[in-house]
């Protein structure tokens, strides 16, 4: 009877120190691209829980598939888009539509990397893009801002999402519309200094080039 209790022991503490399958997949350290341009680098961090984006891009730059693209669309105080084909103004995108992974806990705060998309009307299911994306400038709001986006979009803010819009900012009409994969850890200096830049429209004026590459 000892033997069989001292086993049953045992079996419990190797079971409790043991790896469970599949807990803390999503929790593994996270992938870091830099985005090289003309006027400084931008490190962003991937998000594990949206594999598909973060693998993507990823590919991108281990490939070098984007490099050559430009930022094409800078609009201070929302966001600066980039990644379409090089060689273009902009347009296209480079492979096949990704399927959405829109996560409730990843939201447009300032320096959000977001993936760029057609509008709902032909891309009902909000595909996003093979290669463009968009990196959240924003801006600050209050309150009272807040409430009346709430009740215009049906939706509820957590605390620490009202928090960040009121003391960093952001774009908060996008949030659970476009797939949020990454955020920026280094360099918004950079991405405030392009949102600065003159444009003609929303196309700047002196281009912004676009080079890829692996933080290891």
């Amino acid at each position: 009877m000892k033997t069989i209790i001292k086993s049953s022991a045992i079996f419990l503490l190797l079971l409790f120190c043991l790896p469970i399958v599949g807990m803390g997949q999503k929790k593994g350290k996270e992938r870091m691209v830099e985005i090289v341009t003309n006027l400084g680098s931008i490190k962003i961090k991937l998000y594990n829980e949206t594999p598909l984006h973060r693998d993507n891009f990823i590919n991108l730059a281990e490939t070098g598939a984007m490099n050559g693209s430009i930022f094409h669309r800078v609009i201070k105080g929302f966001m600066i888009q980039g990644g379409g084909s090089p060689g273009t103004n902009g347009s296209g995108s480079i492979g096949s539509t990704i399927t959405a992974e829109i996560e409730p806990i990843f939201y447009h705060k300032k320096g959000a990397l977001s993936a760029a998309r057609m509008g709902d009307a032909q891309n009902p299911d909000r595909k996003s893009s093979g290669s463009q994306f968009y990196i959240v400038h924003g801006k600050k709001f209050t309150d009272s801002d807040l409430d009346m986006m709430e009740k215009r979009a049906n939706t509820k803010y957590t605390e620490e999402q009202r928090r960040s819009y009121k003391t960093i900012g952001g774009s908060p009409h996008l949030d659970g519309a476009y797939t949020v994969f990454g955020e920026v850890v280094e360099g918004m200096d950079i991405v405030d200094k392009i949102a600065a830049v003159q444009v003609r429209g929303s196309f700047p004026i002196e281009p912004i080039s676009i080079e890829l590459k692996i933080i290891k």
